[in-house]
């Protein structure tokens, strides 16, 4: 039957008013378990005790802080094995994959565990005679988290360890495709040292449990990370209660391959970027745009590499490719692989579904050629192991073609030319930059985010996230003169 997993507010497990079935995308007669699902009362009284909770954390010192996140990352870094093969057996990305996200997440606590002692503010002197000012940052209240499937576990933490560093409190709502992994990780949490209420994991569906978080005058902040419709969508309900945002949409990254590229770096990094996680990444690689001069022989090695990878199984040790998430992502992705051949690409290698020994959602990685950067497959996220071809004929097109999409959150170019690379540091449009580099991977102790569709509000991680999870306070002090 598996695990029933329960919310966790105000400090109590809780049952919800009805439970949500997860199963195994690499064997759907794989029951995870069954997770509750809040209601809206429960929603709220989580809030309630969110900002209760909150006053009190604000007024602990930096070493409760410090420790309760450093044993959080501790626990979360010696557990990346087991944690990690919950993950890829929930989400479907291959094991190594698993333990390296947990792994990863781990790491985020631990950081911002030593940014809990590096809270430090400003003084001035005031333009006026006899005045100081002092300028510090203070908790901005009680924060909802939003966090998506593909990254159960890293992209909920990169969220949740600055919030409590900071002084926060935090209504955590994960995707309902991954809720193992959000009760494995609330587990660590809760053993820890926490006013009651303080971090509460309230799972349910978006349009409802969703919806009526980011409405809610309680919230004084939401960072979400997810899809354009929907985080249009939040910034279109929180705008009433003037509700801070950060939020991580959309993205149609290229990676920009040169006449003067290393050639079998080039297929390495393009493969990493397009196919990694499934493909299911928002720093994916969907759109490589190949000079001319080696856009065959780059073709013909991306499909021999693609057409070797082994689709298998997530917790398989050999799977270089685990499944699609859910059914309705994986009918998708077809979908948009006939798309890409209607509009007159030509089907290099995959995109078709596969056969395996368990029942799952399992498809071939796929390269489609002679495509235009115009067409919706290269408009518009996949999020999908789908990699589109587009032969352009200088440096100059290139970055041209690079920069035309409305997003905006990563883009690399492969060339062995450093006045190529600087200039293109220096004039793509977007909030990451990769050189020689897969277009997916970034570091945790730097700011993360876009521009364009991809990106609103404070960027994300290092330093940069105080910026969101603090307000800032100015004060101007008259001491008077000593007597």
């Amino acid at each position: 039957m598996g695990t029933v997993g329960r919310n966790f507010i105000a400090g109590e497990w809780c049952a919800g008013e009805s439970e949500l079935e997860n199963r195994n995308p690499s064997d759907t007669s794989d029951l995870i378990g069954r997770y509750a699902q809040a209601s809206a009362g429960q929603l709220d009284d989580a809030i309630e005790a969110a900002r209760s909770a909150q006053a009190v954390w604000a007024r602990t010192g930096p070493e409760q802080r410090q420790a309760v996140l450093q044993a959080i990352g501790e626990e979360l870094i010696a557990r990346s094995g087991d944690l990690g093969e919950l993950l890829s057996r929930e989400e479907g990305k291959p094991l190594a994959e698993g333990k390296g996200e947990v792994y990863r997440a781990g790491q985020f606590f631990t950081y911002y565990a030593a940014e809990a002692l590096r809270q430090l503010g400003e003084n001035a002197d005031s333009v006026r005679p006899g005045i100081e000012v002092d300028v510090r940052r203070e908790p901005v209240g009680t924060v909802a988290v939003i966090s998506p499937w593909n990254f159960p576990t890293a992209t909920a933490v990169w969220k949740i360890a600055p919030a409590l560093a900071f002084g926060n409190a935090v209504i955590w709502k994960p995707a309902n495709l991954v809720p193992a992994s959000a009760v494995a990780l609330t587990e660590i949490i809760a053993k820890q040292d926490l006013p009651a209420g303080l971090f509460n994991l309230v799972m349910g569906a978006g349009g409802s449990i969703g919806q009526r978080l980011v409405e809610h005058p309680g919230i004084d902040a939401i960072s979400f990370t997810g899809s354009v419709a929907v985080g249009k969508g939040i910034g279109a309900s929180a705008i009433g209660n003037l509700t801070k945002l950060q939020m991580e949409m959309g993205s149609k990254n290229a990676l920009a391959v040169m006449d003067d590229a290393a050639l079998e770096l080039s297929v390495a990094a393009a493969l990493n970027g397009a196919f990694g996680g499934t493909g299911q990444k928002c720093t994916a690689s969907s759109r490589l745009v190949v000079h001319e001069a080696v856009h065959d022989a780059f073709a013909e090695k991306l499909v021999a590499a693609a057409g070797k990878m082994k689709v298998g199984h997530a917790l398989h040790s050999e799977t270089q490719m685990g499944p699609v998430v859910s059914e309705s992502q994986f009918r998708q992705n077809l979908e948009n692989v006939a798309l890409a051949q209607r509009e007159g690409g030509e089907l290099l290698t995959g995109g078709a579904p596969l056969q395996m020994e368990a029942e799952g959602y399992y498809m071939s990685p796929a390269v489609i050629g002679g495509t235009r950067n115009d067409w919706r497959v290269n408009r518009e996220e996949l999020f999908a192991p789908i990699a589109c071809l587009i032969k352009v004929g200088s440096y100059e097109e290139a970055l041209e073609v690079v920069n035309d999409t409305r997003f905006g959150l990563t883009a690399g170019i492969m060339t062995r030319s450093l006045a190529r690379a600087t200039h293109f540091r220096r004039n793509v449009r977007s909030g990451c930059v990769m050189v020689n580099l897969p277009t997916a991977g970034t570091d945790y102790h730097v700011p993360f985010g876009g521009r364009g569709e991809s990106s609103y509000g404070p960027r994300e991680q290092g330093r940069a996230a105080a910026e969101f999870y603090t307000t800032v306070k100015t004060a101007y002090i008259n001491a008077g003169v000593p007597e």
